[in-house]
């Protein structure tokens, strides 16, 4: 079984964490997240440090402790650090252009691409291929990119489509007469 809630979350400097009851929030440099913890997880703030215990010995209980760690862990890197992740596009023609908050992505279609971004989310596009997602909610970044990314998926036989920056596309041969 895992013991990742034994272990506290360092707390850094400039990072304020507010315990309500049940509900934390958590103001850092780059903003503000906000969760609502499980009433079998209970959180204790210590001189820097935020640890979990789970209120019973259930197996379920131990779990959500180990989850809610997690999730505090990544909103404390999110509001000093934030997240973010890179994606290219692959393939003739395929090209990406910011419009404000918009995403206009010509990915083959005969139509474009038009894709709004979330509150909270911000896109950046250094290059006509490259798109890249930010924000301080883990969660959302990834939910954001994958979106962009379901729109046209690698495919297997030319590779082309929107892919995660280093992401690896298992190739196959065409069909043989």
């Amino acid at each position: 079984m895992s013991r990742i809630a034994n272990n506290p979350v360092i707390v850094p400097n400039g990072v304020e964490v507010i315990v309500n009851g049940q509900s934390l929030k958590i103001k850092g440099s780059k903003g503000e997240l906000t969760e609502q913890v499980h009433d079998l997880v209970s959180v204790n703030v210590d001189e820097g440090l935020l640890s979990f215990k789970a209120n019973e010995e259930s197996k379920n209980a131990k779990a959500l402790a180990g989850t809610f760690r997690s999730l505090v862990s990544n909103m404390v890197q999110g509001v000093t650090e934030g997240f973010k992740k890179e994606l290219e596009l692959q393939g003739v023609g395929y090209r990406a252009q910011l419009q404000g908050k918009k995403l206009n992505l010509s990915l083959g279609f005969s139509h474009p691409v038009e894709y709004e971004a979330p509150e909270g989310i911000e896109i950046e596009t250094p290059s006509q291929t490259q798109v890249i997602v930010k924000g301080i909610d883990k969660q959302l970044v990834g939910q954001t990119a994958a979106e962009i990314r379901a729109y046209r998926p690698p495919e297997p036989y030319k590779g082309k489509g929107v892919r995660y920056q280093n992401e690896f596309v298992k190739r196959k041969e065409a069909k043989k007469k």
